[in-house]
Order: structure tokens, then sequence, then C-alpha cells
């Protein structure tokens, strides 16, 4: 006889969305087991004196626990240590004051933005390496203030964009759909900068997890599987399983997953903002976009 309980309904869970129902390990659609680890997490952490109402939500807590396969113990120390991190970086400081003056000047040599949403509601993240100037880059900022930003951006992700999406489209949005663009990038470009995407990797995967949805490398070059096999011990089996590698042939699978409307020209889609879309910031967190 099977535990699993049936998934709730959009209805059930109030959402707008007929049709939406929770992905396995979500609210709305836990075995009885992951809800008891749930529940023990939860008390365990308000038992030890570790839990932070306004971070730790049930959604949020859950993605700890499927970082860690539900592994409850495994999970709270995941969670502790990320909030001793929180301390050490200055998170706080940094979602309160953080401005990152530069910008426009460092759109120009690495452009990182979101823009929009895919056909399943999530923020999209574009990436361009290909664009690097390392030399023009840190003469304009530096690798702290770019994981500082990395940091602010993670943080009104979770705040801002993802509540945003969700109300856009009518039911829970919890990941992002990346796009990193390799095209033109070098080995001697990316040895560069390694330790700044080795940094941004592990801020992304030990302290906000579960927050990828898709994941598209377009452009890679033949010498990518150098950087692949850099790159790849460094993430866990479940990331890999999310990132999809693709040469120049990217635009059929990337609009897919993307309108047209919503993908910049430059790959494929129809988007031209004014100004450039890297700097538009547009999408449902932004009404002045709408």
């Amino acid at each position: 006889m099977s535990t699993e309980q049936p998934a709730a309904t959009s209805t059930e869970q109030g959402w707008a969305d007929p049709n939406y129902k929770p992905l396995p390990g979500r609210l709305g659609n836990l075995t009885p087991a992951q809800q008891e680890a749930l529940d023990r997490f939860r008390k365990e952490l308000q038992d030890e004196g570790h839990f932070v109402p306004e971070r730790m939500d049930d959604a949020t807590l859950l993605r700890f626990l499927r970082a860690r396969k539900f592994d409850v113990e495994k999970a709270k120390q995941m969670i502790i240590a990320c909030e001793q991190w929180r301390k050490d970086f200055g998170v706080e400081e940094i979602v309160k004051n953080f401005d990152f003056k530069e910008k426009a000047e460092v759109d120009k040599y690495y452009p990182q933005f979101y823009h929009k949403m895919d056909k399943d509601g999530r923020p999209i993240y574009i990436e361009r390496l290909g664009k690097l100037d390392i030399k023009a880059l840190y003469a304009i900022t530096t690798q702290e203030r770019q994981l500082q930003r990395l940091v602010y951006e993670y943080e009104k992700f979770l705040t801002e964009r993802l509540p945003a999406c969700a109300r856009a489209v009518g039911h829970p949005v919890e990941t992002s759909c990346t796009i990193l663009d390799l095209q033109n990038v070098s080995l001697s470009q990316f040895y560069r900068v390694k330790d700044y995407v080795m940094a941004a990797t592990a801020i992304g995967q030990d302290r906000y997890p579960e927050c990828m949805g898709k994941f598209y490398i377009i452009n890679a070059p033949w010498a990518f599987s150098t950087v692949w096999a850099l790159i790849k011990p460094w993430l866990d089996e479940v990331t890999v399983s999310k990132i999809d590698i693709l040469g120049s042939g990217y635009k059929d699978k990337l609009l897919a997953q993307i309108p047209a409307e919503n993908l910049p020209k430059e790959f494929g889609g129809k988007c031209e903002c004014p100004g450039g879309c890297s700097l538009s910031d547009a999408g449902p967190w932004n009404p002045s976009s709408q």
C-alpha cells in the first residue's frame, strides 16, 4: 500500500492557476515521511534556538531539506552554517545599504541581469561571460563587490522577484531559468575569473540551495570540456542534472522554454528593451517595466 499522498490542487492551495500541481517535495506534495522530516526540522531549529521566523518559512526549510535529500541532521547543519555565513558576510548590511553604482559600467564588460519570465513563470537570469574584459572590469570594481552584488541579487530574487512572478502566473515560483553565454570565451579568460566563478558557485549551492530550475550553457566552445571538468566536481548531482550544455544551435531549445517576446533578440527572441535588455530590469517585479 502506497504512503504517497495526492498532490494538493491549485484550488486547495489558494492559487489562481487551476492547472498548478506542486512538484514532489514541495508544499502540497509531501509524503508522510517528508512531512515528518519538515515538522522535526522546524521543531529542532526552534528548540535549539536557531529558528529565524522571517527567513525560515516551510518553503525555505524544504529547500534545505531537498538539498540534503531530507536528511534532517544534514539539513540542520547546512542551515545553521548558512546563518553563520550571513553574519560573517554581512548579508543584512548588504540588503539594507549596498549600492552597486558601477552597474552600468560593469554591464559593458560582464553583463549579468534578470529579465522577464520563462514559460513556467521563472525569472530569467542571463550572464554573458563571453563579453568579459577582466582588466577593464577590475579597473571599475572588485571581486568582493561582485560577490556582494551577487548576494544582494539573490536576496532580491527571494524576497521580490519570486513573489512577483508567483503573483503574475498564479502559482508558486521557487527557481530561476539561467542562460550562461560563453560566446568567444577562451580558457585564459576563464582562468582569470575562475576564483570569482568558484566563489559564486559555492554561495549559490551552499547558501541559496534549490534555486536553480533550468540552466542553459550556450555557445559552449570546444575547449569548454576542460572548464567543465574543473567546475563539475564542485557541483552536486542534482545541480548537474539541471544543466543543459549547448553549442551555437541553442535557439530552438531556449524558445521551447522561453516566450520569444521575453527572450532578448541577441539570443533568438524578439525582445528589444529601450536602452538594452541588460539594464532594463524588466519583469513583474518592476512595475515601471510593464
